[in-house]
């Protein structure tokens, strides 16, 4: 989730369980700890240009991190307020805080590592996007009033309109995915696996991806918010194994980059229609019905021990613009 949802929603776990007279001090707390686990994108490496997709999220994002991370969020106020709080307290607003930063995230599409190091593989309940403007000031405007008035009910009022939108999020991918299975089953596919993503910005227009027989099937599909339905039919591709269709050298560097990016995206790997050499992570397109990725992996069999490069193709030209506001509106 953007920052500024992921701070607001800290701030307000905070405030939500501290005296009016503290209050301003507790948001603050749990907004520095809400912002403290995405800490994990400064590991990089020059060396290694995928080693920040591995440690993005991962384990400052798990709740076993929880403890550790609030108490460094609780250190930091601590120190900056030269002593003159309570740590006790600070710790258990931090703790809030830094709790619910790791459990929105798992909210969207990307995939966090709650679980590690109990569990390797990323929880992505998909229920919101990744930036959802309604979803922040929802949050946002109960708790600045709170804020402004010392109110500890106005934050327990954001954390309920938090509540409410996640839940209204559950719904809706629900009924995205119920028109998926459908639409697979009305070409005759019966789907290996099959999951549904919001688009950016909103719960109403989503990305349906499914695999049959060895191809990767991606579709829009909008769900209004009274549940008036509409599918617009999307691009396929034969879904790329590495193994099989790259024939790269055992033990090279470039085969082991390109099993590190395989365990990033889920094996759901395509080639770029225009660029063979990049192999893009299917899950994500500028349109829902496109397949055409979002982002990859530039490799070149012929150096097999040089890294692959990542590569991202975040270009919205307006008629990319137009197509998306169309299919959100229902046009």
């Amino acid at each position: 989730m953007d920052l500024i949802t992921h701070a607001a929603l800290g701030a307000a776990a905070a405030a939500s369980i501290a005296p009016a007279q503290r209050l301003r001090l507790a948001a603050a707390t749990g907004a520095v700890a809400a912002l403290l686990p995405d800490a994990d994108i400064l590991i990089t490496s020059s060396a290694d240009p995928l080693l920040n997709l591995e440690f993005h999220r991962h384990f400052t994002h798990s709740l076993a991190f929880v403890p550790i991370g609030a108490a460094l969020a609780a250190v930091l106020v601590w120190l900056a307020l030269k002593r003159r709080a309570g740590f006790g307290q600070l710790y258990l607003w931090a703790f809030a805080g830094y709790l619910l930063a790791p459990l929105l995230d798992a909210c969207t599409s990307y995939g966090t590592h709650i679980l590690w190091p109990f569990g390797e593989r990323p929880i992505a309940w998909n229920v919101i996007s990744v930036i959802d403007p309604l979803f922040s000031l929802l949050v946002l405007i109960p708790l600045l009033i709170g804020f402004v008035r010392r109110r500890t009910a106005l934050a327990r009022v954001a954390m309920l309109a938090a509540a409410v939108g996640l839940a209204y999020g559950a719904i809706q991918h629900e009924r995205a995915e119920r028109i998926a299975w459908q639409l697979a089953a009305s070409r005759g596919h019966t789907p290996e696996r099959l999951l549904v993503k919001p688009t950016l910005g909103n719960l109403v227009l989503w990305r349906s991806l499914y695999v049959h027989a060895g191809t990767i099937h991606v579709d829009a599909v909008r769900v209004g918010p009274l549940g008036a339905k509409r599918v617009y039919p999307g691009e396929s591709a034969p879904r790329l194994d590495p193994e099989r269709d790259l024939g790269l050298p055992a033990g090279s560097r470039v085969g082991r980059d390109v099993a590190r990016f395989a365990g990033f995206t889920d094996a759901l790997l395509v080639r770029h229609p225009s660029r063979p050499e990049l192999i893009g992570d299917a899950r994500y397109a500028m349109l829902p019905t496109s397949i055409e990725p979002l982002w990859g992996i530039v490799i070149d069999p012929l150096l097999p021990d040089a890294p692959a490069q990542f590569e991202t193709r975040r270009r919205l030209t307006p008629e990319l613009r137009r197509r998306f506001v169309a299919m959100l509106l229902g046009r």
